[in-house]
């Protein structure tokens, strides 16, 4: 008879510790210069986006209370709200972290894997031009929160791969990157590719992977690896976050293949890099794991289950589960 596990999958958490809420919900565009600038970011996250991102931290709280019967947890990365825009390197943001991890991990002891997301390490803010990426912050991230830039488990059958996307795109990521620390950051990301080839080289003909990417932009680069090439047969689901709404992966395979912009800041050079190489997405088998708090346009918000069958008989089983707010 075979045996079915179920695996809780939950990404963009972003939740706010103390420190991270007394710095108030327009920590994002308080040092904007251009009242203009100001205003339309204002509106996008009042009407778009997120109108409070401080307040939804008590959303991990119903997750844990909805997914507290499933057999093992993957977290996709964004474990909390990135207020200084220079990842885990602020203490404010690793009090987040370090809370949010620590529930996780106390809901599901030895039974858990998290990912990096991108605003682990630090990205430039939106439209401010606010912070970047902070080796300090992946070094504190291994260290003192004893997060795996690549880590694998196996259930059965099924491999389970979780990759670091900011390290495959860092060159998408090079205006986020001090110049003194770009040989690090190289040094760093030749670990990884060396980490991952290993495992994909390792896979036996029978096992299956679920691979985990925070964000889509890193598929195109693992696209390039020869060794995942010929392995990428046997990956049957690649669980991304990131988007934080179906509206935006969506609208991301529409504008697939659309030119680089580059003229219009990092943000929207990020952006329309990775639209431009999104056709090779669909090679990967992409679903969405949706931010846990969704979009304030549609209140979308929530996490996935999915139920393996150790055996591989039959295909991975997904379900979506929504949180309301």
């Amino acid at each position: 008879m075979s045996a079915l596990r179920q695996v809780a999958i939950v990404s963009d958490i972003h939740y706010a510790g103390p420190q991270e809420r007394a710095r108030g919900n327009d920590y994002e565009y308080r040092g904007i210069a251009n009242p203009v600038v100001r205003m339309l970011l204002r509106y996008y996250r009042r009407f778009i986006w997120l109108h409070h991102p401080l307040e939804q931290w008590p959303l991990l709280e119903r997750f844990l209370q909805a997914a507290k019967g499933a057999d093992f947890l993957v977290a996709n990365g964004d474990y909390s709200c990135d207020s200084g825009f220079v990842g885990v390197s602020d203490p404010a943001v690793c009090e987040s972290v370090r809370t949010c991890l620590g529930k996780l991990r106390d809901a599901f002891p030895g039974q858990c894997a998290f990912n990096f997301g991108d605003h682990e390490l630090g990205k430039l803010s939106l439209m401010g031009a606010q912070g970047g990426m902070r080796v300090a912050s992946f070094h504190r991230a291994c260290t003192e929160l004893q997060l795996q830039p690549f880590w694998q488990r196996q259930i059965g059958c099924y491999r389970l791969f979780g990759v670091t996307s900011s390290l495959l795109a860092l060159s998408v990521f090079q205006k986020d990157i001090l110049p003194v620390e770009k040989s690090e950051w190289e040094r760093i990301r030749a670990e990884h590719l060396a980490a991952l080839r290993g495992a994909f080289a390792s896979l036996r003909s029978e096992e299956r992977v679920l691979l985990f990417c925070h964000d889509p932009t890193a598929l195109p680069f693992l696209w390039e690896e020869p060794t995942v090439r010929q392995h990428l047969a046997q990956v049957e689901q690649t669980i991304i976050g990131h988007l934080h709404t179906g509206l935006v992966f969506w609208k991301s395979r529409l504008l697939a293949g659309m030119p680089v912009l580059r003229r219009l800041g990092p943000s929207v050079l990020r952006m329309t890099t990775a639209l431009h190489e999104a056709k090779k997405w669909r090679l990967f088998r992409v679903r969405l794991c949706p931010a846990l708090a969704g979009i304030e346009l549609l209140k979308d918000g929530g996490y996935l289950t999915v139920r393996l069958d150790e055996t591989g008989a039959v295909p991975a089983q997904f379900a979506f589960h929504a949180i309301r707010r």
